[in-house]
């Protein structure tokens, strides 16, 4: 069987590091919709699949890839969380108000 691509692009380099600030709300959101990504998808080594997304969602390259990532990773254990606060923000517990 061949392998499966599941995106049309291939992750590289130039698209995970923008120069310019993404405002908040979109920042809330390229991590809030990464997170659900990687909860859909389940993959074993998330950064490969984290990095495919990102290239292929038009808004999240507005936002860096390691900020997500870091976001990400900054993510509690148990129970249901969403960002908020932009860049300097932080989990908070519940769901996000909008999707």
């Amino acid at each position: 069987m061949p392998e499966e691509r599941p995106f049309l692009t291939e992750a590289r380099e130039e698209g995970e590091a923008n120069a310019a600030a993404a405002p908040s709300a979109l920042f809330d959101l390229a991590v809030n919709r990464a997170h659900a990504a990687l909860r859909g998808l389940r993959p074993g080594d998330p950064g490969p699949a984290l990095a495919a997304w990102h290239a292929r969602t038009r808004f999240a390259r507005r936002v860096p890839l390691a900020a997500v990532k870091a976001a990400l990773e900054q993510r509690p254990t148990y129970g249901e969380w969403y960002w908020a606060g932009g860049p300097q923000g932080g989990w908070r517990p519940g769901k996000a108000p909008f999707p």
